[in-house]
């Protein structure tokens, strides 16, 4: 594997990272002010990992 791919890797899971922590975040301003359970994946940080999560589905359901 070349340093770029390594970089590339690296780059991913910082973002993940980040992006889990800040949607954490978001879960425990919700739970403080009793707000319903969904209202954390109404977030960017929400909407950013469901947006992941739906994009293989999306592509295989084009795709067959």
């Amino acid at each position: 594997m070349h340093l770029s791919g390594v970089l590339r890797m690296v780059a991913v899971m910082v973002a993940a990272i980040m992006i889990g922590n800040w949607f954490t975040s978001e879960v425990r301003k919700a739970r403080i002010r009793q707000e319903p359970w969904y209202k954390p994946y109404l977030s960017p940080p929400g909407l950013l990992i469901l947006i992941g999560l739906m994009t293989p589905i999306v592509i295989w359901a084009i795709r067959s």
